[in-house]
């Protein structure tokens, strides 16, 4: 049988009238009922969990609040009694010297600053990868990409790291502070503010110098410790020694009893004895320990004195290492030749060595 016959008696296909089409059923109240049902179900079913993670979260929130204020208030406490610690060392009249208030009061804030600061970061840090990890989320594509970009941070901003780590051993190893005066190679004067980046710089004529703490390769404090004032004093080789020992000792013991120098002397002010000796000078080295960057005052008091003091015993002070021997002044008129006698047209000797006028011979007349 062919196709077209089993067409023709299985007859055409019936079209689609308007009545077979389907039409969008309106839920009813039954299926509202079973919506909420179902809801009910789901939420009867996980609000054990959603429960748990939140009170979780929560926990952590709650014991980071906790253990971020305790660490605070014990860095506060810890940096209080630094303060009082070195209070009770500036009682002393040593400690007085050694110690600026000021400066351990700037330093004390700062390590406390960044201590806290520290503490804060990794207490909330690890309470939010706490909270992520409480909600499963997966924290390894979150960490390689925070590592990542660390590690672009770091390549591109590595001198500010650098300036900032440089900054927080320079205040935690207390190298230099407010008030001191240091030469860091770059630059030298006093120190005027201590940051964790840059460290600003009073120069001895006044202008302000902004160094970067890591560009410093090494710093030399002149204000920790104590001094030292040296007096070279230049006199003629001639001069009797014991005399002039004499009167250094007088003008050492005069000023060591007089006020102010009495404070900012730490030591007696000792003649050393010879320093150098040449063929027309001796140099006779004075030292003394002094308060910290007090040592130009005493040294240019010290000068002053001693020459004010050789100048009344007649002891002679040359202007350097080397003097030059001591020589009658030249008369000035020696390189000039005395007056001739024949500089005067009018005397004998004159007249004698002019040149004789030739007498023109008479003339003859004839008639």
């Amino acid at each position: 049988m062919s196709l077209s016959a089993v067409l023709l008696a299985v007859g055409p296909s019936p079209s689609p009238t308007p009545s077979d089409t389907e039409t969008p059923r309106v839920p009813s109240l039954q299926d509202a009922q079973e919506s909420a049902t179902n809801a009910a179900g789901w939420v009867e079913q996980n609000w054990s969990t959603w429960l748990a993670i939140g009170l979780r979260v929560l926990l952590i929130v709650v014991v980071a609040a906790v253990l971020r204020v305790v660490v605070r208030r014990a860095i506060t406490k810890l940096i209080d009694r630094m303060n009082r610690s070195g209070q009770s060392v500036d009682g002393s009249g040593l400690g007085g010297l050694l110690v600026n208030v000021e400066r351990r009061r700037q330093r004390s804030q700062a390590i406390g600053s960044v201590l806290r600061s520290v503490a804060s970061f990794l207490i909330m840090g690890t309470a939010a990868l706490m909270i992520l990890g409480t909600f499963q989320i997966n924290l390894a594509p979150l960490l390689a990409s925070a590592g990542v970009a660390g590690v672009a941070i770091g390549f591109g901003a590595r001198n500010l790291v650098t300036d900032f780590l440089s900054g927080v051993f320079m205040i935690l190893e207390d190298q230099y502070g407010v008030g001191d005066t240091i030469d860091a190679g770059v630059a030298s004067g006093e120190v005027i503010e201590v940051g964790l980046r840059v460290t600003k710089l009073r120069g001895d004529g006044g202008e302000i110098w902004y160094v970067r703490n890591g560009e410093v390769k090494r710093i030399g404090n002149l204000s920790q410790g104590w001094a030292t004032a040296n007096v070279d004093v230049t006199v003629h080789a001639g001069e009797d020694l014991d005399k002039v020992k004499a009167t250094l000792d007088e003008v050492a013991e005069k000023m060591g009893a007089e006020e102010p120098w009495n404070e900012l002397l730490w030591g007696p002010i000792e003649v050393l004895g010879l320093d150098s000796v040449l063929l027309d000078s001796m140099v006779v080295r004075v030292s003394a320990k002094t308060m910290p960057g007090k040592s130009l005052t005493v040294e240019r008091e010290l000068r002053w004195r001693i020459k004010r003091a050789f100048d009344a015993a007649g002891i002679r002070i040359v202007g350097g290492a080397t003097a030059t021997a001591e020589e009658t002044p030249a008369d000035p008129t020696a390189g000039m030749a005395p007056p001739s006698v024949y500089a005067n047209s009018a005397s004998p000797q004159s007249a004698a060595a002019s040149p004789l006028t030739p007498v023109a011979p008479p003339t003859s007349t004839t008639k």
